[in-house]
């Protein structure tokens, strides 16, 4: 299981985030406290945030070493600043390979993408499943061999059949629902389980899903307009710091718009 985070607000600087909160993201891959699988997160990192002027394609940093042990990165965090970040620590799926190939985020035009989360047996039972679904771009765009990668891919595959110049909100959101869904029916097909708590930024907005076909669903948590981060919401699997952080409901999609209203809708 990896651990997540993602910021929408006020800008900052990276490693306000990144670093100062007592239970920060580098604390989290050595120091999980709610990780339903796995013990830490040393399997790589990466971070992905938009430039302040929102015009070009996100940027990303990403390393197959532990985050703590990347000494460059607390000097770049000093450097960038952004009002949205996306970051996780990864705890490779048993059998997949730790290269820069299967770091998340992953990309497409304006979007990050981040996943925690896996598929069991996903090579014997999801794997050719989830590829017949793609359309030639998506199935073209693969470059890893995650599933979190293939997931990110069958999104963008039903984002497609939408407007793609013209992304909105429910775009992303009914793409987000119909991945899971499709998903949920393949698992039963196959007998497998999964679960795909991800969190999709363009810059201005969050996406964000806590979801599962199991009993027991990873943990994810929201805090909006903090003292420590005023005019901003945080979503992270688990809380970073004291203050009223809100539970994501079960199966739900969690949005966060540009206003920064936060709309919970259930996945049926």
């Amino acid at each position: 299981m990896c651990r997540l985070l993602a910021y929408v607000g006020k800008t900052i600087q990276l490693d306000n985030l990144l670093f100062q909160p007592q239970h920060s993201l580098v604390v989290q891959s050595y120091q999980p406290q709610e990780m339903t699988a796995g013990i830490v997160n040393a399997d790589g990192f990466g971070i992905g945030w938009h430039h302040l002027s929102n015009q070009d394609c996100p940027y990303t940093y990403k390393n197959t070493l532990p985050i703590w042990s990347d000494i460059n990165l607390p000097h770049i965090a000093r450097y960038i600043k952004s009002r949205c970040f996306v970051g996780y620590v990864r705890s490779a799926t048993p059998g997949l390979p730790v290269d820069l190939i299967n770091c998340q985020p992953f990309t497409d035009q304006k979007l990050l993408f981040i996943h925690n989360g896996y598929i069991d047996n996903f090579r014997q039972k999801l794997y050719r499943g989830i590829r017949r679904e793609l359309n030639d771009i998506t199935y073209q765009a693969i470059q890893g061999n995650t599933d979190s990668e293939h997931i990110w891919a069958l999104i963008l595959s039903y984002l497609h059949q939408q407007d793609i110049h013209s992304l909105g909100q429910s775009a992303i959101e009914n793409a987000v629902e119909q991945a899971l869904l499709h998903l949920t029916q393949l698992a039963l097909t196959h007998q497998t389980d999964f679960s795909a708590n991800v969190i999709i930024s363009d810059g201005d907005r969050l996406i964000a899903s806590r979801y599962s076909n199991r009993a027991y669903q990873p943990s994810l948590y929201w805090i909006k307009n903090s003292p420590e981060y005023p005019d901003a919401v945080i979503v992270a699997s688990e809380p970073m710091f004291e203050g009223k952080w809100h539970s994501c409901p079960e199966n739900s999609i969690l949005l966060v718009n540009q206003d920064l209203e936060i709309i919970i809708n259930p996945i049926p």
